[in-house]
């Protein structure tokens, strides 16, 4: 075997990509003294950038490459890191480790048979599904690398480092810190209009004109080639992933889900429309909302996309106009891990409820609710108890 393919490629790959701007918190976890690392993620949220300048600012000796290379095709993993071992390259990398059939099975074998090694891999968001069969769960440590978030794309336009806030630093100084951050950086509420659209993935840096068409391509790759293999569903079903996201684009309100209606109207059990919703939020294009209970439940009463460039993407595809208010909840829900449908207000998480709206947006659903705000599409606020939307894109 001939390794020189992959140390050249490697060494063309590193030497373009940028170290400007870095997502330091998804960096410093794959330089973890851990053995097995994984970062997994939808596609295009900058998972081979994550490698690719992890490894420039490397001093080990290393082998990258993909498992999407064609000339990988014909090769076995195990032989190509033995290669790579031998020369002292002991820091091993590889993309899309998903695309390599049977990779958990080699993965673990390499882990028990290397002692002295690092790997690094990256892949789907779904992978997760053969960890248990190859018992490499309490081998690998997993991180999940998310879309941008709207201070992370603030921070790339601007070229500054803007620290993470806490909820509770937003509920309790959201004059303070909003008219701050807006007086001293005029175009903020702008960016925030344009970070809706197109600013939660990395590749919008390559141009706004394309990025629509680009992130629809990457989903229709999810939909059409990763869920089909990863979950073994029968391609004949693919048209009903279709067709859900169809519904959503198409409401003219947040879309309220109705399992019975919709198992019927697609010709399938609940409990595989349930499936459905499951791989659609592993994929990271469906965030389900459910109802706030003490009793656990698989109904969501919401569905929205898992960020709101999303829904801009099928909308311009499916020629539909968005909804605004639509637009607003799925960037607030994003910005939570655990957040609920609530009957008084809109959302709840923790004790705090919320209800989301325009800059006109009153407290009236809220007004004798304790722990109550509205969220609102403002650029500043001079009440702490209605705090501006782009706010809670500080939280991560």
């Amino acid at each position: 075997m001939n390794i020189n393919y992959f140390l050249r490629k490697q060494n063309l790959l590193i030497s373009k990509i940028s170290i400007e701007f870095i997502r330091t918190d998804y960096i410093e976890h794959l330089r973890e003294n851990e053995k097995l690392i994984g970062i997994i993620g939808p596609r295009g949220v900058g998972k081979t950038t994550l490698l690719l300048q992890f490894l420039k600012q490397s001093s080990q000796k290393y082998l990258y490459f993909s498992a999407d290379d064609v000339v990988f095709q014909d090769l076995k993993l195990y032989d190509l890191v033995d290669e790579a071992y031998s020369l002292g390259r002991k820091l091993i990398v590889i993309d899309e480790i998903h695309k390599y059939k049977n990779w958990a099975g080699e993965i673990k074998n390499i882990y028990d048979s290397f002692p002295d090694i690092q790997i690094r891999i990256s892949g789907s968001s779904m992978i997760n599904i053969l960890f248990e069969k190859y018992d490499l769960s309490r081998r690998l440590v997993l991180y999940k690398v998310p879309h941008l978030s709207f201070r992370e794309f603030f921070s790339m336009q601007k070229f500054e480092t803007f620290e993470k806030l806490e909820l509770e630093d937003i509920l309790e100084n959201a004059e303070q810190l909003s008219s701050d951050l807006v007086f001293k950086y005029d175009d903020l509420y702008a960016l925030f209009k344009e970070y809706l659209e197109y600013g939660a993935y990395p590749f919008f840096i390559e141009g706004k004109k394309n990025f629509s068409k680009k992130l629809f391509n990457a989903l229709d790759k999810v939909i059409n080639e990763d869920i089909p293999s990863l979950n073994k569903i029968d391609y004949a079903h693919v048209i009903i992933f279709k067709k859900l996201i169809f519904r959503l684009v198409e409401a003219e309100k947040p879309f309220q889900v109705n399992v019975a209606k919709l198992s019927r109207e697609f010709g399938i059990s609940e409990p595989t429309l349930y499936t459905y919703f499951e791989i659609l939020e592993k994929s990271r294009i469906f965030t389900p909302i459910k109802k706030y209970s003490k009793k656990t439940s698989k109904k969501p009463e919401k569905l929205l996309f898992s960020n709101s460039n999303i829904l801009y993407s099928y909308a311009n595809e499916f020629d539909k106009e968005v909804e605004i208010g639509t637009v607003r909840e799925t960037f607030f829900v994003n910005c939570f891990e655990k957040i609920f449908y609530s009957d008084v207000g809109d959302f709840r998480v923790g004790e705090y409820l919320f209800e989301v709206g325009g800059k006109n947006k009153s407290f009236k659903q809220i007004k004798d609710m304790e722990n109550s705000y509205v969220v609102a599409d403002l650029d500043y606020t001079v009440n702490d108890k209605k705090i501006p939307l782009w706010l809670f894109g500080f939280l991560s």
